[in-house]
């Protein structure tokens, strides 16, 4: 299987190598090709996505992402909607050995990934500026099924629908009426709603209520943030983007340019973005076995500067790749 890798810019190269180096202590039937996108690519080519780029992530079993700059709207959302990555999965799960406010916290966001605002319709007039939300019901069903079909396999007991359709009454009530027509046919799993703001309060106060959450594109951006911060922040946080065809696998964070090329950025989220990946591809135990190591290496009280130890970005993953080897 061909995957299409893609450091990106700022921390991107850096954690990508991190997660490389551990990719490759499995003996593993993948190739990886390494392809430009980003801040530095629109400089080198005069555009962030080049078609070479494009064109490989078409062909490829699963695309792996480091992180865009100012470009991220040019890349990564256009890579989403290029390949209709229709379901953006963020799992915010407390590890072993990270201090956060919710320890044993295990809850995903499901993310409507093609429409919304996302879109990027936006327009000037005047002294005004408008954009225009997309919320269509063949995409919300699908993302609404996939969260479903998700919290089946998983073996999960809830599925929240996260909306604002007591203001936005045509569109979130769109994605509401779906998500309550589609929850009828998994009995099994219970179904409750809230509305996006109140969501956001129920998050801090007791995350605990929840299970599975599924929500538009903007709402899912913001909340998935805030679950991040629940579990230790964004330097933890993978993310997968789901179609038909094809994945993209990515971490939370963005670039973070201000401690790029020093060397200290926590690859955390890129490795366990790694597991993503290969639990996508089938190699579940390869996986598993990843993300143990991590979390070994963590509780060790081996980490980077983030969560309180000294270890630089290549050293940590180090110690990942020898768990792996003992």
């Amino acid at each position: 299987m061909r995957i299409a890798v893609i450091p990106g810019d700022g921390i991107g190269k850096e954690v990508m190598d991190a997660a490389m180096l551990v990719l490759e202590e499995l003996d593993l039937n993948l190739e990886y090709e390494f392809y430009e996108a980003g801040d530095e690519a629109l400089k080198k080519y005069g555009k962030a996505l080049p078609d070479e780029t494009l064109e490989a992530c078409r062909r490829s079993s699963a695309v792996l992402f480091g992180a865009a700059g100012e470009t991220a709207a040019d890349v990564i959302v256009r890579l989403r909607q290029e390949l209709d990555t229709y379901a953006n999965v963020r799992p915010a799960r407390a590890l072993n050995g990270v201090k956060c406010l919710y320890p044993g916290l295990d809850i995903v966001i499901v993310r409507e990934n093609t429409e919304c605002l996302y879109k990027g319709f936006e327009f000037e007039l005047d002294n005004s500026a408008i954009a225009l939300r997309i919320i269509t019901k063949r995409a919300s069903e699908r993302i609404a099924r996939f969260a479903f079909e998700l919290a089946r396999r998983e073996g999960r007991k809830k599925v929240t629908a996260l909306h604002k359709a007591n203001v936005m009454k045509k569109t979130c009530g769109i994605f509401r009426d779906v998500c309550r027509n589609v929850a009828k046919e998994f009995k099994e799993i219970e179904f409750n709603e809230y509305y996006i703001d109140a969501a956001c309060m129920y998050l801090v106060m007791n995350p605990y209520r929840f299970d599975v959450i599924v929500t538009t594109n903007m709402f899912g951006d913001i909340v998935s943030d805030l679950a991040a911060g629940l579990v230790g922040g964004l330097g933890i946080a993978p993310s997968a983007n789901i179609g038909e065809k094809h994945a993209i696998f990515e971490p939370v964070h963005g670039a973070a340019f201000d401690i790029a090329g020093k060397g200290i950025a926590n690859p955390t989220a890129m490795i366990l973005t790694a597991c993503m990946m290969l639990q996508h591809l089938g190699f579940t135990k390869e996986a598993e076995k990843v993300r143990k190591a991590l979390e070994d290496t963590i509780s060790s009280g081996k980490t980077t500067p983030d969560l309180g130890g000294k270890l630089k970005t290549k050293e940590f993953a180090e110690e990942v790749a020898k768990r792996l080897r003992e």
